[in-house]
């Protein structure tokens, strides 16, 4: 058991509905005093108005602290008992951060460093959805991808064994029954023999007939996307996806400034891994990958959130509507129901918690990463840690849930 972190306080940042409420609230007054001739029914009206505002900045204020409260004692209880050094967690709107928190640590071994707001975090399996999943999706609005037709209609190669019929949404709902991982050899001399490897493995099962989460399908699809736009799929995602969004800090393989505040995962080969993607796969392929390696801040998933939010209404456009309604409607798999690429009610689903919508979707990383967006009740829902820091061994899928619930729980302005 580690010794608990201190709390890092950060500034907790509310919507700014409240004033809006309090703008809005002074012009009726204002128009009220311009169209009445009686002073008293005026003031009248001032007075209600000022009562009104002082409620709601009450009632809202009284909320967040009580959330901030048992959000704190949700994850000091985690840090307690050693399932993370520390974590960040964030929760916004379409419009505005209402609650953001960073505790502990950002690495306690070989020295100690606080957490922050910003500090950088290997996603893991965040990429799928966020990465991979919405450039297959810029694709398919682009008219190059069509998420009903075979892989081997972009990737040839990919066929046989019982292959032929898998289509790509097949691999986006992990129900084209490949095998979830194949052999760490298999990507031990470089990225064409393991490609020529995936490709070489036959279909566990029929597509269709069984959910098994498959990092190979993801790999697969992050060749598609190289396939299909001519570039790589990390440059593709940046220019697509996170540029247009300003996501300045989410990349793979980032650089040596971000790599300076990146939370560690583990000691691998005598050498605390910070910056470099903690997935042996995907760092066997040079760190970028369809299925791990992206890596991020809060504040950029919070953007990425708040563009999911829009419903294909965002600005910049980065989704149209039916390419939204076709990523995020629910699909019923064997084992539960997902979207393309991202979970909804499945095996996986511990960290989405009791209370939100049907209509939220989101994903959790190896690494101890977190995201749930809930378009109906305006919600993005960001928890990342590095759980697997110092010693491997820390679970935060159910304290991420507890939090879930609680976001779920708020009230909508």
């Amino acid at each position: 058991m580690r010794q608990q972190a201190a709390v890092q306080h950060q500034p907790v940042a509310f919507a700014g509905s409240v004033e809006r409420g309090c703008d809005d609230s002074f012009s009726q007054v204002a128009e009220s005093m311009s169209t009445r001739s009686s002073m008293f029914d005026s003031l009248f009206r001032v007075v209600g108005a000022l009562a009104v505002m002082a409620w709601t900045v009450t009632l809202r204020g009284a909320d967040m602290e009580s959330f901030a409260v048992e959000v704190a004692s949700i994850v000091q209880e985690g840090m307690r008992e050693g399932n993370m050094p520390g974590a960040v967690v964030v929760v916004a709107d379409r419009h505005h951060v209402l609650y953001q928190q960073a505790f502990g640590d950002r690495q306690v071994q070989p020295s100690r460093e606080p957490m922050t707001l910003d500090t950088v975090f290997d996603l893991a399996s965040l990429t799928k959805p966020i990465a991979t999943g919405t450039a297959m999706m810029r694709l398919v609005q682009l008219g190059k991808v069509d998420v009903d037709q075979p892989v081997s209609v972009y990737l040839p190669e990919f066929t046989g064994k019982g292959k032929e019929w898998i289509t790509v949404s097949d691999l986006l709902l992990h129900v084209g029954g490949l095998i979830p991982d194949n052999a760490l050899e298999d990507y031990e001399h470089g990225s064409e023999i393991a490609w020529q490897r995936i490709c070489d493995l036959p279909a566990q099962t029929p597509r269709g007939e069984s959910f098994a989460y498959s990092d190979v399908g993801f790999i697969v699809l992050g060749k598609l996307v190289e396939r299909v736009s001519g570039t790589t799929l990390d440059r593709f995602v940046v220019n697509e996806v996170f540029a247009p969004l300003d996501m300045r800090e989410t990349m793979f393989n980032p650089n040596e400034s971000l790599q300076q505040r990146t939370a560690v995962t583990e000691l691998v080969d005598s050498r605390w891994m910070r910056g470099q993607v903690h997935d042996p796969r995907a760092y066997r392929l040079g760190g970028t990958a369809g299925h791990a390696g992206l890596f991020s801040t809060a504040s950029d998933l919070v953007r990425y959130g708040q563009m999911m939010l829009s419903k294909g209404q965002s600005h910049p456009e980065i989704l149209d509507s039916p390419t939204y309604q076709l990523m995020t409607q629910p699909r019923t798999t064997p084992r539960g129901s997902r979207t393309l690429s991202w979970d909804h009610r499945s095996p996986y689903s511990s960290n989405r918690g009791q209370s939100l919508s049907e209509s939220a979707f989101g994903h959790g990383g190896f690494t101890g990463t977190v995201i749930w967006i809930d378009p109906d009740k305006q919600r993005v829902f960001v928890f990342l840690s590095s759980r697997l820091h110092p010693d491997g061994e820390g679970t935060v899928n159910p304290l991420a849930g507890k939090i879930a619930t609680l976001v779920g729980a708020l009230p909508n302005d």
